[in-house]
């Protein structure tokens, strides 16, 4: 059937009945040309040329299936590794955010010891000057004592050396060296 089927399609072919004269003649060049094509077709089926363009064709098709495969392939391992790197990016921006977030509190922490230890500075810089103003007023305040205490010596002794006489002057170094003398002896 796979060799008759042609060969009916040849004889009714329109070019093959519209030639002049008998058609099995050497002299009808449709005649020749079908003979050449039949012994064509046979050389072509005597050397196998079909199977050999099918199994030509079916390994091409093999090729092309198993480059298929690959492709496919690829694209799930490409896929895997497309997923891996979107977890890693994933795991990345978490800690990224952790590390963040850390450094906000280390931030904050560090703003407040900052603020504690402004507050101590100025605590510790009030008691300075508090202690300097008190240190600066006890000192006024002896000096103020000191004055006064000089004042009122000068204004003693110029009261006293107004009221005081010769003898009564004798009177009290007399006194003053005896109670010396008592209380060295």
């Amino acid at each position: 059937m796979r060799f008759l089927a042609p060969f009916i399609a040849l004889m009714v072919a329109s070019p093959a009945l519209a030639a002049s004269g008998p058609f099995i003649s050497l002299k009808n060049t449709n005649f020749i040309v079908l003979l050449a094509f039949i012994l064509f077709v046979i050389v072509l089926f005597y050397y196998k040329v079909p199977s050999m363009l099918g199994s030509m064709l079916d390994k091409r098709a093999e090729g092309i299936k198993s480059e298929l495969d690959q492709a496919r392939e690829l694209r799930e391992e490409a896929q895997s590794i497309l997923a891996s790197y979107e977890r890693k990016q994933k795991e990345v921006q978490e800690q990224a955010d952790r590390i963040v977030e850390g450094a906000r509190k280390d931030a904050q922490a560090a703003a407040e010891q900052a603020k504690e230890d402004l507050h101590a500075s100025v605590a510790r810089r009030l008691a300075a000057a508090e202690e300097q103003i008190s240190s600066a007023q006890a000192s006024v305040e002896r000096e103020v004592r000191d004055k006064a205490i000089g004042v009122a010596i000068a204004a003693a002794r110029n009261v006293i050396a107004a009221q005081m006489t010769a003898a009564s002057a004798n009177k009290l170094i007399d006194g003053a060296i005896a109670e010396v003398d008592a209380k060295l002896h």
